[in-house]
């Protein structure tokens, strides 16, 4: 059987030189009783590789048992692979069978085999060398015919070297590895996967067909995919059940994407940077963690801009008690006088504020100018000298350094006070002081 006809046959999706080579694979191993090792991030379709696999070869007339490692109680796991008899623990009572025996002449798939149990896996391999296992609780040795196939979102060779998983399990196990590559590194499968979920939602929805537009096609193919074919597959049902119009943009999707919000735009989306063929999954992760602060941090930049605008603009206002008072840090050329309003309180200034942002003015005015009708009036000193544009952003530990040392300066070093400005303990101070080695 060809490409083509495997692909129609089970669904496979794709034209990626990744996909050919996973489902080339497929063909040769297929017709062989040999045990294959399925390595994938979660939801690439590991399952439906081993179900082709079973469905290619001499077998698949035979029992095709799915055993999900993960799901299974550790005290439950050895008797429901290899059976109990009666008695044999709590609960038992009476014999059954287990899936080895079930699936005698077909083939047994390992999903999520990273987390078998130790003790679990010294009876497995006895099973990949022999065939032989016992029930448990009993002495007596049965025979199975009974192909395997193993998958694992795990880099099975990192558990090795941790001690979490039996090396010589793992090198029989992995006679032939299968690595499905995650969707962010076969972009040009997204599209096609994509529409081939719209098909089958508006068919089994009864809904009319859903077409992207250019723009929701550049964000899809942009985005990184964590949770790969399985989340793709959830934003297109989603579009299918909660849109009411044909034609998919950019606003109808980002709300269906992870750490996408409505506003953002999608050069926001910034590439995550390929892992070698080597790397850990921990290195993925950093990856995914690592693109997540740059978008963070890029946010928090645009919001230091337009709070550093609004400040220029109002300078920093104070109720006329604390001004008469002095009960202010610094000195009183920082601040000025919140003028008096109906209210006569502090909510009058920020509601001032908040109108002049909407209305994108450059906020209240002090000489009685345009503002939200009814506004108090801000007495206020001469605007400064606007600071010339950042061109770099501080690195956070850069930030918190300056942000210390300038609050113990105006506080004369007294690191009670400074850690109350701060909204830290004295002793959280102390630490980041310590950390971040300042000489005060």
């Amino acid at each position: 059987m060809d490409r083509e006809a495997i692909q129609e046959r089970f669904g496979i999706v794709g034209r990626s030189q990744a996909l050919m080579n996973v489902i080339d694979r497929v063909r040769q191993v297929a017709r062989t009783d040999i045990t294959v090792l399925v390595e994938g991030e979660s939801g690439v379709g590991k399952e439906l590789i081993a179900e082709a696999i079973h469905e290619l070869s001499p077998r698949r007339h035979e029992a095709f048992v799915i055993v999900n490692c993960g799901a299974i109680p550790e005290g439950l796991i050895e008797s429901e692979l290899f059976g109990a008899e009666k008695g044999a623990y709590t609960g038992a009572t009476e014999q059954r069978t287990g899936y080895f025996e079930d699936a005698d002449g077909g083939t047994v798939f390992l999903d999520e085999i990273g987390e078998m149990p130790q003790a679990a896996q010294v009876r497995l391999l006895r099973v990949l060398e022999s065939g032989q296992f016992s029930r448990v609780g009993s002495s007596q040795v049965r025979t199975t015919d009974t192909r395997i196939i193993a998958a694992t979102n795990k880099d099975l060779a990192e558990e090795v070297q941790a001690g979490r998983f039996r090396e010589d399990l793992y090198y029989r196990l992995s006679t032939v590895l299968i690595d499905i590559p995650p969707l962010r590194e076969r972009k040009e499968d997204i599209l096609p996967i994509f529409e081939r979920f719209l098909h089958r939602y508006a068919q089994k929805y009864n809904s009319s067909h859903r077409e992207l537009d250019q723009s929701a096609i550049e964000l899809l193919q942009r985005y990184h995919w964590p949770g790969n074919v399985r989340e793709l597959r959830n934003v297109a049902e989603q579009c299918v059940v909660l849109l009411r119009k044909d034609t998919v943009t950019p606003d109808d999707l980002r709300p269906f994407l992870r750490g996408v919000t409505s506003s953002s735009g999608s050069s926001n989306l910034l590439p995550v940077a390929r892992s070698a063929p080597g790397d850990s999954s921990d290195t993925r992760e950093r990856e995914l963690v690592y693109r997540a602060l740059i978008e963070l941090r890029h946010e928090m930049s645009e919001l230091k801009g337009q709070i550093g605008k609004l400040v220029a603009a109002l300078g920093v206002a104070v109720p006329r008690e604390a001004f008469d008072r002095g009960d202010m840090p610094g000195e009183r050329s920082d601040y000025v006088l919140l003028g008096e309003s109906k209210s006569g309180d502090y909510a009058s200034f920020i509601e001032d504020v908040v109108y002049e942002i909407e209305n994108g003015d450059d906020g209240p005015s002090a000489n009685g100018g345009p503002g939200r009708p009814g506004a108090a009036s801000v007495e206020r000193s001469p605007e400064p000298e606007p600071e010339p544009e950042e061109e770099s952003i501080p690195t956070l530990e850069d930030a918190e350094r300056e942000l210390i040392t300038k609050a113990l300066k105006r506080f004369d070093g007294n690191r009670r006070q400074t850690a109350k400005a701060l909204g830290i303990s004295e002793r959280t101070l102390y630490r980041k002081l310590k950390e971040l080695d300042e000489d005060l």
